[in-house]
């Protein structure tokens, strides 16, 4: 089995967001398990709005920590419990919502750890995916009657009035309660509200009716302990404000005049940015909502299409900075969910779109480190999206300009944290192209930097489970390359360190469907390892653990294509472990799964190289499961078809070496077929042919599984003297597969592996207690 048995893809600081489930459907799931908080919770409230409400948001964030609760309340009973001096923390940060991986199980904690919810209404907000999700969420943990409004535009329920839907300020989840099951209902509620608006309570009233309701106070009580306060304070400050007035009221005349030009400059610079805004919150709001719910590629093309006309049409003039720097950030959400749906052409040519605005934005501004890091990871995005097409070369190319960018901001700023892991990030996938060329001493010079940054960051931030798993993912990449260089022993070890990282986060976050993933690549991977070493009991356990986990993250989206390749591809890999011992039946079942779910993927995308490589090496061993059952027609269906994905590849990227051993193999297990039918000189030519593919790659490589197919070629073409030092290489590694082992007795030759070793790999291999 060639070394891309790894199954490992490019750095995931820039794996594509969907691509274990987007941000707003992990959210809401992870909401729906979730209880109300227990003891003091971290927040007084929790602000909920739409971006476009910001100014309203910080002024009330602000009104709030800094209003004094009145001497003679604080210590109050109420049926919210004591009334407090301070209204602080007040959480409200949702300004970089879609920019990080494990941000829904941030804002789901904070909502947890709030005691009140304040809704910002307008209908902006009434339309806006995020606090619609916000508000459900808190109803979900049974605190509804926590939840405060603060109206700022718009009309309360204009969505039942003819001709005046488009006022409405109350979001669903608002408007009507929740049932039993966590499902909004059609029956109507009644929210609390304080209005902000022109003519009605004003800013300090509906301030005032917020805290009351907060606090458990009536608002009465409180109105006239604040007009106690207020006249105190009048007293004391009025003489100084006669004096000011004298003095201001000259300036104020000549302010007026210039103003008024200003505010009409800034009206229509607020107008465009709020159309260019608008249509951001669309596509990462609206967008991700079609995706989570409806998994609908006609509704996300029509999406697609209409964000990319807007931006074709929109002047550069009309823009300001910021709107430029969402605008790149919404073309890389839509390329990312393209990568997720496997549409590698249409991301590329998103991802190209984001990366002109980006180097727009970083000349414009060369020490802004933030616009010159957001540049640099463009080139990552872009390198992503060929690495998936198999173009090595464009690949690297990419992954070493954002190296380059980022090492210069990294060595200005080495505390960091955020541009220490984007650059870990660029190494780990320049790594995983040199390792793609058979350079596996340049990929472990990088997966080392990368295992160095994130060691330093788990240590500074030792609860950050960010960190954490990519430090796993370092040990994966390390446990790589000392597969490829020959070195078993390590290469297990590196992967238990990785698989015990995994499956710690998922014990921590049961139902987070990223970390369920990344448990069962790291479950395949070990066992895929230990089965290398001939451990294939703890071998077999580790693969059915994968299987199991895969099915379960199918079931829950069958449309999501990367949950859908880890079965098909782990099918096959326990597939092959169960033939070599003995379990045809199951074994077959598995490989049949294996080649009908890669098929399914590999033609919604011919451009995906791992996939129709994944498919080849399905079809390869579906083979030597066929063969097992003397069902020969049925082998060479299962090879016709691998051979002909592999030949397509290898003209595509010819220094691919996995698809070369993969092509090799195809050779020997035809050869195979020919023997069994009788055909000796055809099964020697498919031989001699599948030796002369793997001498040249096997004379410079350590990795066990091209040296094993190699020695596999020269011993059928019984030139045991040719194959007996590849064999001593492969006994020294500890080496010890099913078919290997049974083509080396059935050829008379000894073979044994160190006491150390086994003894060494069996310290590995028990597996975890459930």
């Amino acid at each position: 089995m060639p070394f891309s048995a790894n199954h490992t893809r490019p750095g995931r600081a820039f794996e594509v967001l969907s691509f274990r489930a987007t941000l707003i459907l992990r959210g809401l799931v992870s909401a729906m398990n979730v209880s109300p908080t227990a003891g003091d919770p971290t927040y007084r409230a929790f602000i909920a709005y739409s971006h476009q409400d910001e100014g309203w948001a910080q002024w009330l964030q602000q009104a709030l920590e800094t209003y004094r609760v009145p001497a003679r309340l604080v210590g109050a009973q109420t049926e919210f419990g004591t009334i407090p001096r301070r209204l602080a923390p007040i959480f409200r940060d949702r300004s970089e919502l879609p920019s990080a991986a494990d941000l829904s199980q941030k804002i789901t904690e904070a909502l947890r750890q709030s005691a009140n919810l304040i809704v910002i209404c307008s209908p902006h907000a009434a339309i806006s995916h995020y606090v619609d999700e916000e508000i459900s969420t808190f109803k979900r943990l049974g605190r509804a009657e926590r939840i405060f409004c603060l109206i700022v535009a718009g009309e309360p329920q204009a969505s039942i009035l003819p001709g005046r839907e488009a006022e409405e300020c109350f979001s669903p989840a608002l408007r009507f309660r929740f049932g039993a099951d966590g499902l909004l209902t059609q029956e109507r509620a009644a929210p609390i509200a304080a209005d902000a608006r022109p003519g009605k309570d004003g800013r300090n009233n509906a301030k005032l009716k917020l805290i009351a309701g907060m606090l458990g106070v009536g608002f009465d009580t409180l109105k006239h302990r604040e007009h106690q306060r207020h006249m105190r304070r009048m007293i004391a400050v009025t003489a100084v404000s006669l004096i000011a007035t004298l003095i201001t009221t000259g300036l104020a005349i000549d302010a007026l005049l210039a103003r008024r030009s200003a505010v009409l400059a800034r009206q229509a610079a607020e107008r465009r940015q709020r159309q260019a805004e608008n249509l951001v919150e669309f596509m990462l709001g609206d967008l991700n909502d079609k995706l989570g719910q409806v998994q609908r590629l006609d509704i996300l093309e029509a999406t697609d299409k209409e964000a990319m006309k807007y931006f074709e049409s929109l002047p550069t003039t009309d823009v300001t900075d910021q709107t430029l720097a969402l605008r790149a950030k919404a073309l890389e959400q839509i390329g990312s969910i393209r990568t997720s749906q496997g549409k590698l052409p249409a991301a590329l040519e998103s991802y190209r779109a984001a990366a002109g605005l980006t180097h727009e934005l970083a000349e414009r501004a060369p020490a802004n480190s933030a616009r010159q890091v957001s540049y640099a990871n463009s080139f990552n995005w872009i390198g992503n999206a060929y690495w998936y097409q198999g173009d090595l070369s464009r690949s690297l190319q990419n992954f070493q300009q954002a190296i380059e960018l980022l090492q210069r901001e990294a060595t200005g700023q080495p505390d960091n944290a955020d541009i220490a892991a984007d650059l870990a990030s660029a190494r780990t996938n320049a790594g995983r192209v040199f390792e793609a060329r058979g350079d596996f001493a340049q990929a472990k010079t990088l997966y080392e930097l990368v295992q160095r940054s994130f060691q330093t960051l788990t240590t500074r931030e030792p609860n950050a489970v960010r960190w954490q798993s990519e430090l796993g993912y370092a040990y994966d990449n390390l446990g790589k390359v000392a597969l490829e260089q020959g070195q078993l022993a390590q290469a297990v070890a590196a992967y238990r360190d990785d698989q015990r990282i995994k499956a710690k986060l998922v014990a921590q976050d049961p139902k987070n469907y990223d970390a369920q993933e990344d448990l069962l690549v790291a479950d395949a991977i070990l066992g895929r390892t230990l089965a290398l070493c001939g451990a294939s009991e703890a071998a077999i356990g580790y693969a059915r653990d994968a299987i199991s986990l895969s099915k379960q993250l199918v079931a829950f989206d069958v449309t999501h294509a990367y949950w859908r390749e880890d079965l098909g591809y782990y099918s096959q890999l326990l597939g092959g472990m169960l033939r070599q011992s003995g379990q045809l039946d199951e074994a077959v079942r598995l490989d049949d799964e294996g080649v009908r779910v890669l098929t399914e993927l590999a033609r919604t995308d011919a451009t995906n190289a791992r996939w129709q490589r994944e498919l080849a090496m399905a079809e390869v061993e579906a083979a030597r499961a066929q063969i097992a059952r003397r069902d020969y027609a049925a082998a060479e269906r299962h090879l016709a078809n691998a051979v002909a994905v592999v030949e397509a590849g290898l003209a595509n990227t010819p220094s691919d070496v996995s698809l070369t051993l993969v092509n090799a193999e195809a050779d020997i297990v035809a050869g195979q077929i020919a023997a069994e039918r009788e055909d000796a000189t055809t099964a020697r030519g498919y031989w001699m042919q599948a030796r002369e593919i793997l001498t040249p790659v096997a004379q410079k490589a350590d990795d066990p599984n091209v040296l094993a197919a190699w020695a596999s070629a020269l011993l059928l073409l019984d030139d045991v003297s040719a194959a007996r030092p590849v064999v001593q290489r492969l006994a020294a590694m500890g080496y010890r597969t099913g078919d290997f082992t049974a083509l080396l007795a059935a050829k008379g030759v000894p073979y044994a592996v160190s006491v150390d070793f086994v003894r060494r790999v069996s310290d590995e291999a028990p597996r975890p207690i459930p």
